[in-house]
C-alpha cells in the first residue's frame, strides 16, 4: 500500500512516497520521469518521520550519509547504478564513465546516464553527484539549476 507526503526543502517541495512504510520515491516539482500523482497513494505523514528527520539534518549540513531503508523498483542494471550512486561520498562527484567502469563495463556510460535519470529517490540516492567526463553539468531530472545548487551546498560553496 502506497502513501505519500509533501515536505518543504531549500530546493522546493519534495514529494515522498512509501510502499508499506518503506521509502520508494522522492520527487521534486517539475521533475522529469516523475510518476503521475495518482500512483502515490493516499496522503499520510505517518511513515515519513525518519526520512523527514534525516532530510532536515542533511539540509542543515549535519548529515552527510543517509541511513534509510529504501525500496527501489527498476531493472537489475538500474539498481546496480543506483547502488553505485550511494557510494559517491558527500561533496564529491563521479563521471558517467567512472560509474560504468565501477560496474565493470567501461563502454556503458550512456546506459549509466539513462539509469541515473530514472532514479526514483533523488537527493538520498545522489544522482546529482554525476557529471560529464570533463566535469561539466549534464542532465538532471530536477533541473540543472537544482543540480548546481545541490553540488554547491555539498561542497560548501553555496550562497543562499
Amino acid at each position: 500500500m502506497k502513501q505519500h507526503t509533501v515536505i518543504d526543502s531549500p530546493y522546493g517541495p519534495l514529494t515522498l512516497v512509501a510502499d508499506d512504510g518503506v521509502l520508494c520515491g522522492l520527487y521534486m516539482v517539475g521533475q522529469r520521469h516523475r510518476p503521475p500523482e495518482e500512483t502515490f497513494g493516499e496522503r499520510d505523514d505517518t511513515p515519513f518521520g525518519e526520512v523527514t528527520d534525516q532530510l532536515k539534518a542533511y539540509f542543515e549540513g549535519e548529515l552527510k550519509e543517509f541511513t534509510l531503508e529504501l525500496r527501489m523498483s527498476g531493472t537489475p542494471f538500474q539498481r546496480s547504478v543506483w547502488d553505485q550512486l550511494r557510494r559517491i561520498p558527500h561533496g564529491e562527484t563521479r563521471s558517467y564513465g567512472e560509474l560504468a567502469e565501477a560496474l565493470g563495463n567501461a563502454g556503458a556510460s550512456r546506459a549509466v546516464g539513462l539509469a541515473n535519470g530514472k532514479n526514483p529517490i533523488g537527493i538520498i540516492v545522489p544522482c546529482h553527484r554525476v557529471v560529464g567526463a570533463n566535469g561539466s553539468l549534464t542532465g538532471y531530472g530536477g533541473g540543472l539549476d537544482r543540480k548546481q545548487r545541490l553540488l554547491d551546498f555539498e561542497s560548501g560553496t553555496a550562497i543562499f
